[in-house]
């Protein structure tokens, strides 16, 4: 499990770090490219996370208040599930066998909803609605992924979460040259459960001490903390 770096959001650097080839589940957010391209490979299958449609619904919520209304009270049934599981302490295949008895009847509703509410008519192309409807059905196979596999998350939060500090603060570092470090990401080491902020410390302390004669040369150098490398 890696955080790696690259300086745009192109589809060729998905396929850069996927095509190696990787098979399994690519969990994302609603970017159409990870989508395009998980189309496109037999061994991928696409998880999305339902927050993403839920923001198109709370947009569409001032137009059409009872319907959207509706639709939010289903994907918090939804989060509810995941509480009351994470209460039980169920994992594997309890987890599992419980979000197909609670959780897949009310998406099954929830996309019939969708369904429903488009052929009835009366809807716009432009209409907020129309948009979070039309959303969510483009959506339904990844939506879906989470009720089969315990591992996934309804939504993508944790992801959301790690990459947070990056769009946060890039104006404090805008001018800093960053994309040497940027490939050994710190958000890396926390998905392993180590420590880089006692690494950071003891470069910080004697950062001051290096002669500046010997920087090119000891750029390369590897240094250690619990195990972990990190390149400077």
């Amino acid at each position: 499990m890696v955080f790696t770096y690259s300086n745009s959001r192109g589809r060729a650097h998905i396929e850069q770090v996927l095509n190696d080839p990787f098979s399994g589940t690519l969990i994302s957010d609603g970017y159409a490219a990870y989508a395009r391209y998980a189309q496109q490979q037999p061994n991928i299958t696409h998880a999305q996370g339902w927050v993403h449609n839920r923001r198109y619904v709370v947009e569409a919520q001032k137009d059409h208040p009872e319907q959207a209304t509706e639709a939010l009270q289903r994907i918090a049934k939804l989060y509810s599930n995941e509480e009351t599981i994470k209460t039980k302490g169920l994992t594997g295949e309890k987890k599992r066998q419980y979000r197909l008895e609670h959780s897949q009847p009310v998406v099954s509703h929830f996309f019939q909803g969708c369904r429903d509410q488009l052929e009835s008519g009366g809807l716009l192309p432009s209409d907020p609605l129309t948009k979070a409807l039309n959303d969510a059905l483009n959506r339904e196979a990844s939506l879906n992924v989470f009720l089969e596999d315990p591992d996934v998350q309804p939504d993508t939060h944790h992801l959301e979460r790690a990459l947070r500090p990056i769009p946060s603060g890039r104006k404090n570092w805008l001018f800093c040259w960053t994309e040497l470090g940027a490939e050994h990401l710190i958000t890396t080491c926390k998905l392993h459960d180590l420590n880089a902020y006692t690494d950071r410390v003891d470069v910080l302390q004697r950062i001051s001490q290096h002669p500046a004669s010997q920087v090119a040369k000891n750029l390369s150098v590897m240094s250690t903390v619990n195990g972990f490398y990190f390149k400077w």
